[in-house]
């Protein structure tokens, strides 16, 4: 599993402050182990005051889910990206 950011470490930290079990802590941070997705995390926790564990980890989900969206739009773009400049270019000589 990738290391934690330095954003994930903080984000850790500050579960653990609130009162959190450590593997709790831990576990959220190897999922959220980006500063994009544990940014996400503590500005939502900075809204709440104490969540209860089951309300974190199903942001810790939307997150996630987020996340991958994200990923699959970008992906999807380079691709068409491609598929424009190759368009362009002339690859398909006689087929326009």
């Amino acid at each position: 599993m990738k290391p934690k950011s330095k954003m994930s470490r903080m984000l850790y930290e500050m579960l653990l402050n609130e009162g959190y079990e450590e593997r709790f802590c831990d576990l959220i941070t190897q999922n959220l182990n980006t500063d994009f997705t544990a940014t996400r995390m503590i500005g939502y926790l900075s809204h709440y005051s104490h969540p209860p564990q089951g309300e974190i980890v199903d942001e810790m989900l939307s997150i996630l889910s987020d996340r991958n969206r994200i990923i699959e739009k970008k992906t999807a773009e380079g691709y068409n990206a491609k598929w424009n400049q190759m368009m362009q270019e002339g690859l398909f000589d006689g087929d326009e």
